[in-house]
């Protein structure tokens, strides 16, 4: 009997200097889609990825950075086992992977949305001070409040954008607003309130300006059919039609990524998790979410083979 497999990809904050790099060095397959990726989006992909530098940071360029190397090891696995996913899983911009290894979109096609993807979330937060901060160790309902206090009662733009795991919620917003709240959530009974390294603010209102546009990109690359269903984001449910990706992918702008919620729903289903792309971020998640499911890594050859290795 077949093996049901969960394929998950991570999103923004698992990139790291000389992400890919084993791809790129053992595969001229990898080696020719960083240079067809550079080509599309004139971005230098191999600096990007390979040499210290300050764009990796910057989520225009993170995130077709983060695609890429989700996408050169989905594809070198495949082409060692072709395997069919029961389901797809990613976590925000791991989403669009998702998507990506469903068939729904060529890489090229999506490297080139997710870069147009991270300057519509950049442009909508200019002008104002955005900024996103980890909770540890405070329950849902109890940060839920508190951002939901801060903006009847205070006229605060904080919101919950990033449903992690038990004890770990992220929220986004205002800089200014979530610092200011930084001693609230610690007397609420939190182990640290800690701003993270972002310009933007992510799954939140504070994006709404690029729902639209983002939009109107998903109608012209997505397309029909899908290899196999996506867990949303949004919702924690599955989809596998581009009219349901298209609203899907816009509407998680602005609303909070459920991945605890997803890896949850989907554990009693699947035998497995393969993780796919730089790091380690989903499988330690998913440790802790749904104890019951291994996730295997595939982030450069060595992952691959193990994984190969575990799948016999």
């Amino acid at each position: 009997m077949s093996q049901k497999i969960a394929m998950v990809f991570p999103g923004q904050g698992s990139q790291s200097v000389g992400m890919g790099k084993a791809f790129y060095e053992a595969s001229d397959y990898a080696k020719e889609m960083v240079e067809k990726a550079s080509d599309r989006i004139g971005v230098d992909f191999k600096a990007l990825m390979f040499e210290e530098n300050e764009k990796l940071d910057q989520t225009a360029y993170t995130q077709p950075a983060i695609l890429l190397v989700s996408m050169m090891a989905y594809k070198l696995f495949q082409e060692a086992r072709p395997t069919a996913p029961t389901l797809l899983l990613g976590h925000s911009l791991g989403e669009v992977s998702a998507v990506c290894a469903s068939g729904a979109i060529d890489y090229l096609d999506a490297v080139e949305l997710v870069h147009k993807r991270g300057q519509l979330m950049q442009s909508a937060c200019e002008g104002v001070e955005a900024g996103m901060m980890v909770i540890v160790g405070l329950d849902d309902a109890a940060v839920e409040t508190i951002c939901t206090d801060a903006r009847n009662k205070e006229n605060k733009q904080v919101w919950p954008a990033n449903y992690n795991q038990d004890g770990q919620l992220v929220v986004a917003g205002l800089k200014p607003d979530l610092q200011s709240l930084e001693a609230t959530f610690k007397a609420a009974g939190a182990k640290r309130a800690l701003l993270l390294n972002m310009s933007v603010a992510s799954h939140c209102p504070l994006l709404s300006a690029a729902q639209d546009p983002l939009r109107a990109e998903l109608e012209k690359v997505l397309h029909d059919p899908f290899d196999a269903p996506i867990i949303s984001n949004v919702t924690a449910k599955p989809y596998h039609t581009k009219q349901q990706a298209v609203e899907l992918l816009s509407e998680q702008l602005i609303y909070p990524v459920r991945y605890k919620q997803s890896v949850a729903a989907i554990a009693p289903d699947v035998d497995l998790a393969i993780e796919f792309g730089n790091g380690k971020v989903l499988a330690g998640l998913n440790k802790r979410i749904a104890k019951e499911m291994n996730t295997l890594n595939v982030f450069d050859m060595d992952s691959l083979q193990a994984t190969l290795d575990a799948l016999q």
